[in-house]
């Protein structure tokens, strides 16, 4: 229920039970979704934005029944246009051709490597904003879960709140649900091993999210499987149990076994190495997605193949020349 305050001409805005657990950024892209993000930003940070009188953060999870009051729009905030830049139409089709599943209530994608998830840290364009565009219900989609920007494959965008309340409660459990990995490491890796240590997540000045090892962690879990052994590296499958940011990347590096590519975690050397095979990239893929629809009870399984690219770089790593690979 929207309602106007006669002395500010502020709009009220009362959350809905289909808006509740939303983000306060993501609920004002919606309500105000032809005014410039860098404005919406701003009447949050500057407190002109306001839920129960009081000032919230841009990742404030809405509840229901809150009041949100939306000051009437300056000049500088008024809209400039509806029309999306070129980006956007660009990556949104690119990402509509990536559709792996889609239902009433969900959409899986295979997203590229390259594009954040989340458009911000000085990134205008990301998956949920060019989906928002693309998507005949672009104004309904809220994002499941994260990939790295520079990790492709299996993403989860929700169509609808029930759905995205599921699937939260899902990963959060770590019932009905199992996410797979395919990633190339330095070294060989043999049999399968269970890593479990403890992650801390640190954020430098600069802004930047680094996370490591330590005993002071949150506790973490992942599983690798050999799926082949290459001439000093291995082809991982990574089954984490636990869901921390870089979780897979950094019980790699810490097990002496970096992520090709990893240009934060990994080795300068090992990259370097591969580059001369055409990787220029982080080898990590979301390869496999299983999980029980929240909504109707049916067991799913989307496989997202490897990319081209990263193929290749399989290919050239075979010295047995075997065009059959596991991967697909």
């Amino acid at each position: 229920m929207n309602t106007t305050d006669p002395k500010t001409k502020a709009y009220i805005v009362t959350v809905s039970e289909e808006a509740a657990g939303q983000r306060l950024d993501n609920f004002l892209a919606r309500l105000l979704k032809t005014v410039p993000k860098t404005h919406r930003y701003r009447l949050i940070r500057t407190g002109a934005v306001r839920v129960n009188k009081g000032r919230k953060k841009a990742d404030y999870k809405l509840c229901l029944d809150d009041q949100i009051r939306i000051p009437p729009l300056q000049a500088e905030d008024a809209p400039r246009t509806q029309k999306a830049p070129p980006s956007f139409k660009r990556i949104g089709a690119t990402l509509l051709k990536a559709v792996l599943y889609e239902d009433e209530h969900l959409l899986i994608l295979n997203k590229p490597a390259g594009i954040a998830v989340h458009g911000g840290s000085g990134l205008t364009v990301g998956v949920i904003e060019a989906l928002r565009q693309a998507h005949p219900r672009g104004e309904h989609l809220e994002l499941v879960h994260r990939l790295d920007r520079e990790t492709s494959g299996c993403l989860m965008i929700a169509k609808r709140r029930a759905a995205l309340r599921g699937l939260h409660e899902q990963l959060r459990t770590g019932k009905h649900i199992q996410k797979k990995y395919r990633c190339l490491v330095q070294g060989q890796w043999p049999g399968s091993q269970l890593i479990n240590f403890p992650l801390q997540k640190n954020t430098l000045h600069s802004g930047e999210r680094m996370v490591k090892v330590s005993e002071t962690g949150l506790s973490a879990e992942t599983r690798f499987t050999l799926i082949k052994a290459y001439p000093g590296m291995s082809l991982m499958e990574a089954m984490p149990i636990t869901g921390r940011t870089h979780q897979i990347r950094v019980h790699a590096a810490a097990s002496r076994h970096p992520i090709a590519g990893d240009e934060k975690y990994g080795s300068l050397s090992f990259n370097k190495q591969l580059k001369k095979v055409g990787l220029t990239r982080l080898f990590l893929h979301a390869y496999e997605l299983q999980l029980v629809l929240p909504y109707n009870g049916q067991k799913i399984r989307i496989i997202a193949p490897l990319d081209n690219a990263l193929m290749r770089v399989l290919a050239q790593l075979n010295p047995t020349g075997d065009p059959h690979d596991p991967c697909r």
